[in-house]
């Protein structure tokens, strides 16, 4: 008999006393194989813009873009500042202490946590302070208003002058001691500070970190402390004041963070974060099936087999199009009205890891290997 991959929980205590869970597929004696791809669309797009080689870590952390500027990292520290146009090297650093998470950025500055949970304060590659943190970070910080945020893995919320690194305010938030090893939800919205956890979006203010409001998208079910894990999980959608997310293995939904108000929640079995535009609202759940949900009323619009079991990434939006990557190092550009293949695109062989990114006009991926790769979009 055949059997479909499963998802197995390893778990390990965090110096702050929480319990952290990796989620990992796990082969099982006749595990499904991905997909085998149709023949190349018809339409294609040329080779790569550009791309930057990094060093290789067991783990590469999440791309971020400021402006016109691309942030890569990995675990190991390497740190790298990208001109999105050109993939010119701004400037390099390796921090020796390892990353916990991916780059938090502004125009002046960027913020790392290393493995060791100090929080650092970067300026052109240079670190101008640190602060130890309580517990572990996994989610990138946050870099808005003069004022450095970070999201804990005991769940609580933190913030920093971004001048000194003074502490400003913490926010803690109570809950099961169980977290997801997997970065989480941390955005500005206008002058709301929006934080996830626990199956459910917060609304924070960002001078003094009280809770302005607080949207549920999932309600915590099992009959055990893994069973009943629904962080929520990034990358998120944001249109103005309406962010979609999704909570782990639970839902998809969204919330209009003027008010708090959840808008909509759909049923949706996945483990990484969501894009979208004005229209849509795009997600893989863990099987690799693609569904594309109305923005506005969470009804469906398609939904896709086609890349079961190649272990896709969260999808990005550009130009009524979207971009998943998948672990068999293939980008796939899918047009959101028709759901057609449009293009396809190959870098270095390695799985592309983490949601690919855009920047001038381009989409930019990072694959397991520590490549950073850019195309324009056809």
């Amino acid at each position: 008999m055949t059997r479909g991959p499963v998802l197995r929980r390893v778990l390990a205590w965090t110096s702050a006393g929480v319990m952290i869970a990796s989620v990992v597929a796990c082969a099982s004696t006749n595990p499904p194989k991905p997909t085998e791809l149709t023949a190349q669309p018809v339409v294609q797009a040329a080779a790569w813009a550009w791309h930057v080689p990094m060093g290789e870590g067991s783990g590469v952390l999440r791309l971020q873009v400021v402006g016109q500027t691309v942030y890569a990292a990995t675990d190991t520290g390497d740190l790298l500042a990208l001109e999105a146009s050109t993939g010119r090297v701004l400037w390099r650093m390796r921090v020796p202490e390892g990353l916990s998470a991916g780059v938090g950025g502004d125009a002046n500055r960027v913020a790392v946590v290393t493995l060791n949970n100090e929080l650092l304060s970067i300026e052109s590659g240079e670190v101008r302070w640190r602060v130890r943190l309580p517990a572990r970070v996994l989610t990138p910080p946050l870099v808005a208003g003069g004022r450095v945020f970070v999201a804990l893995s005991d769940r609580s919320t933190m913030a920093f002058d971004g001048s000194t690194g003074a502490r400003l305010w913490t926010q803690p938030r109570a809950g099961d001691p169980l977290v997801l090893r997997q970065a989480g939800v941390l955005l500005a919205v206008g002058d709301t500070l929006v934080s996830g956890g626990l199956g459910r979006l917060q609304g924070l203010n960002p001078a003094n970190g009280r809770v302005v409001w607080d949207a549920p998208l999932a309600t915590s079910r099992g009959t055990n402390e893994v069973e009943r894990l629904v962080d929520t999980v990034g990358p998120v959608s944001r249109v103005g004041n309406s962010v979609c997310a999704r909570a782990f293995n639970a839902s998809v939904g969204c919330v209009d963070a003027s008010t708090g108000s959840v808008v909509w929640t759909r049923a949706s079995q996945g483990a990484v974060g969501v894009g979208g535009d004005t229209q849509h609202v795009v997600g893989a759940d863990s099987d690799g099936r693609l569904v594309a949900w109305r923005r506005d009323s969470g009804e469906p619009v398609w939904s896709l087999d086609r890349f079961k079991f190649r272990g896709l990434t969260a999808p990005v939006v550009l130009n009524g199009h979207a971009a998943v990557g998948d672990e068999q190092g293939v980008v796939h550009w899918l047009n959101l009205a028709t759901a057609a293949d449009v293009a396809r695109w190959r870098a270095d062989g390695s799985a592309i890891v983490g949601a690919p990114v855009t920047a001038a006009g381009m989409v930019l991926v990072q694959t397991r290997k520590g490549g950073v790769y850019a195309w324009r979009a056809p």
